[in-house]
């Protein structure tokens, strides 16, 4: 799996995983991405069974003009810490839910890098995933006021969200 944004922009963000299976999470990095138009590319690059590729794509990321690697991985989840260790871009990790452990396992293992290799957790699952390019977002913004207004207005969108919720509570009273 290799794809692109196909804006005409260099590409700001990398979102990788460690096996297509993963991408039910990390399509929700994607979306976020899209909607802000961060150009981003995703693709499986597996720590496990080609760490050479995934070598390569750390090693490489300054000089492509990466901000940051979203990286999702589930059970022993080396990918995240892997890439960390090979590159200076930030890696947000996001643990991908697995089907013994729900993610705990991922997390643990993202979470537990040792210092002076850091990895940037977020939430197990599809929050995480979001978070985690939110917070690529966030780390673009500060150089870009247009992106910067973007993201003002996503997060003034979501407090109306909030505030309607106690809108519906009392609309639920009355009925």
């Amino acid at each position: 799996m290799s794809s692109t944004t196909g804006l005409t922009d260099a590409i700001k963000v990398g979102v990788v995983m460690g096996s297509s299976s993963d991408w039910d999470v990390m399509r929700h990095a994607a979306d976020i991405l899209t909607e802000f138009g961060v150009p981003f590319e995703a693709q499986v690059v597996s720590a496990h069974r080609m760490p050479d590729d995934m070598f390569r794509y750390a090693e490489a990321a300054v000089d492509r003009g990466l901000v940051a690697i979203i990286a999702g991985a589930g059970g022993a989840a080396h990918l995240p810490g892997m890439l960390a260790a090979k590159t200076t871009v930030p890696v947000l990790g996001v643990p991908v839910p697995s089907r013994h452990l729900q993610g705990v396992d991922s997390l643990h293992s993202i979470v537990q890098m040792p210092k002076g290799i850091p990895v940037a957790t977020f939430a197990i699952g599809t929050a995480g995933a979001g978070n985690a390019a939110l917070f690529a977002v966030a780390m673009l913004a500060n150089g870009d006021a247009t992106l910067r207004a973007k993201l003002d207005a996503f997060r003034a969108r979501q407090t109306e969200v909030a505030r309607a919720m106690t809108h519906d509570l009392t609309l639920d009273a009355k009925a």
